[in-house]
């Protein structure tokens, strides 16, 4: 079976090159209408032009596919309205959206102004939020929806100097967690990808050596695969570069719970400690209401 995407009109973010540049490619050969999005600013986010979305776009309608180019920042709740208005306004519906546009302001957090670390976390958290916002009355009222989320191994694992590129990535995967439960009755599907690309804004932390194998092309079929009417998962994290694919999930171990009815210590943890930080035959969630059940459950221990 073809995974086609006839009749869909998907919004790329951040399409402009790299990553979201693939995406927004691959995703019009294969049939979708596309809004491709890209502030045209530099890597830490100043200054734009419309001129690197444009591109993308000519790229698309000389290759026989139709889209429109936006030069809207994502990190504007007002800008995100109009983004999705406008691709409404061409093509008449929206069915996939890509969250992918992002910047890099490093530095340790010690030397960090705060400025820096809310600029990054509102690009990529509250940007993803502002733009799925307002896609999701669109999707809503069509019963279908294909989001995705970039998050990234700075974010799930840390990475020194990225304190707000990683709080800011984690916190795409929370925003994904809740909305698998708020879009599931409305067939929106929101899945995470966790990619490794040699880009922009990698080059510097990537070996030069690595640009082949870690081309965006080669995270890109992941993407389309959650953008497709194929994929009946939501709330995925996948790592994908370089031709590996691995799902990532958050697990809990089996855990150790004391008798309530006595008196607890840090001594007592202390003494349980192994026990609380044995992680054999730990195993996801797949809500937070699941999880508290899960303290019920457990029969505590007897002295």
């Amino acid at each position: 079976m073809d995974i086609r995407y006839d009749g869909r009109v998907a919004l790329v973010t951040g399409a402009g090159g790299g990553l979201g540049r693939s995406h927004a490619l691959f995703l019009a050969a294969r049939g979708a209408r596309v809004v491709v999005n890209d502030l045209g600013g530099a890597l830490d986010g100043q200054g734009g032009s419309a001129s690197a979305a444009e591109r993308v776009a000519d790229e698309i309608r000389a290759a026989g596919g139709e889209a429109i180019a936006n030069g809207e920042s994502v990190a504007d709740p007002q800008a995100a309205a109009r983004m999705v208005a406008a691709t409404l306004d061409a093509f008449g519906r929206l069915d996939i959206l890509v969250n992918n546009a992002g910047i890099l302001r490093d530095k340790t957090l010690a030397k960090m102004d705060m400025a820096d670390f809310e600029r990054v976390v509102s690009v990529h958290l509250l940007g993803s939020a502002y733009v799925t916002r307002a896609a999701w009355p669109a999707m809503q009222e069509r019963q279908y929806g294909r989001i995705v989320m970039t998050t990234s191994a700075a974010g799930l694992y840390g990475n020194f100097g990225q304190s707000n590129y990683a709080a800011a990535k984690l916190g795409l995967v929370g925003l994904m967690n809740a909305l698998k439960q708020e879009g599931r009755k409305h067939n929106i599907l929101i899945n995470t990808v966790a990619p490794v690309a040699f880009t922009r804004m990698t080059e510097t932390l990537l070996p030069a050596q690595a640009r082949e194998m870690l081309r965006p092309e080669m995270v890109t079929p992941l993407v389309a695969y959650f953008c497709s009417e194929a994929c009946q998962d939501s709330g995925q994290i996948v790592s994908a570069g370089g031709g590996f694919f691995a799902k990532v999930e958050m697990v809990e171990g089996r855990g150790h719970r004391f008798d309530p009815a006595r008196p607890l210590t840090p001594e007592m943890l202390a003494r349980e400690w192994g026990a609380i930080t044995d992680m054999s035959g730990a195993a996801p969630f797949a809500s937070a209401n699941d999880e508290v059940m899960r303290i019920f459950q457990t029969e505590p221990s007897r002295p």
